[in-house]
């Protein structure tokens, strides 16, 4: 079942994106998968692009993840500790609350922000160069939230906007107007089949910030990023891991297309669907922590059961909650996919 043939229909991954119908199988999606997961389905080290190309048509799907170097925000204060995962990495890197290397003024001013003429299109050239017909590439760009939580640290970034509004001004427009470049960059190739807003801006109970703040600072860049990709007729997908209640009208109001990462303990997949199906499309939801730790025969059934009732109206593509960790057991995802494949109406 897993052989590799898979004859991409990015066509048809686009209608479900755009809720044009309800296609007549089940089409997939994920944000990213691990490296590790990625050898292990493969058998074997990822090499180029080419082998990046070929896990994403061994699994099924329509479209393959690229990078923009040259637009990125490197920063400091990062931690790592051991990888305990079963295909483990060795390290894994975390985000102190106290991280980040622009704390004032002359920070801001001497930071080598990236501009748009060094952004480099070589790897995506080199993925375009591969693609076979009927895949498109896409890229995750638009982290305008976690750039600013990243550069200043979340304390620091709590704390600047009572004592340094100005400098938090200041930062939100440099990362907004650099990835508004990006987007326009990228949605412009013929190859670009979709964008991607990956941010996350809540946690398990609540969004990072205010949402006046978020309202303020971050979905005026995410309309700006939808209206440039809708004037190429590129979707825009946003993944943001959180309870995103108090938001949600605006997040849908900025013109975003798709919605992925659900999760179990914040909002169900199948009650996504219910509140929001008729106004995004919604993608995944596979909860990981289930993944993690579910039987075959729960997964099977858990998968039935969020088909049944997320494929019908359209506007459904089926993947895990977040992504494909190298913590989720291999054959617990092939297990979801091999039952996606197996569903019908």
């Amino acid at each position: 079942m897993f052989d590799g043939g898979y004859q991409p229909d990015f066509a048809g991954f686009k209608r479900v994106l755009l809720r044009q119908g309800e296609p007549d199988r089940v089409f997939f999606y994920e944000l990213f998968a691990d490296r590790e997961i990625m050898e292990a389905v493969l058998g074997h080290p990822l090499r180029d692009e080419r082998d990046h190309i070929a896990y994403q048509l061994k699994i099924g799907y329509d479209y393959v993840r690229t990078f923009l170097p040259g637009c990125a925000f490197p920063t400091t204060g990062l931690l790592k500790a051991a990888d305990t995962a079963q295909l483990s990495r060795g390290q894994r890197v975390f985000h102190p609350g106290d991280m980040g290397c622009i704390k004032n003024w002359a920070d801001f001013e001497s930071y080598a922000w990236p501009k748009p003429e060094n952004f480099d299109f070589s790897a995506i050239v080199r993925m375009t160069r591969y693609l076979p017909d009927g895949m498109k590439i896409t890229l995750l760009l638009g982290h305008v939230l976690e750039d600013a939580m990243n550069l200043m640290g979340y304390e620091g970034l709590a704390i600047a906007l009572y004592d340094q509004p100005d400098l938090v001004e200041a930062l939100f427009q440099k990362i907004g107007e650099t990835y508004e470049a990006a987007f326009k960059a990228c949605a412009q190739l013929e190859s670009t089949g979709f964008l991607i807003i990956s941010d996350d801006l809540g946690f398990k109970t609540s969004t990072m910030f205010a949402p006046d703040m978020l309202r303020r600072y971050v979905f005026p860049w995410y309309k700006k990023y939808c209206d440039v990709c809708h004037a190429y007729d590129v979707p825009v997908v946003l993944h943001s891991c959180g309870n995103l209640t108090e938001v949600m009208d605006d997040l849908i109001a900025c013109g975003i297309d798709a919605k992925h990462s659900y999760e179990d303990q914040i909002l169900p997949v199948t009650e996504a669907k219910r509140l929001y199906g008729d106004r995004w499309a919604i993608l995944g939801g596979i909860d990981v922590d289930f993944l993690c730790r579910a039987t075959e025969a729960e997964i099977r059934e858990r998968v039935r059961t969020v088909l049944d009732v997320c494929m019908p109206g359209g506007g459904y593509a089926l993947g895990t909650g977040n992504t494909v960790a190298n913590y989720i057991p291999v054959p617990n995802f092939l297990t979801m996919i091999e039952e996606g494949r197996r569903w019908t109406p």
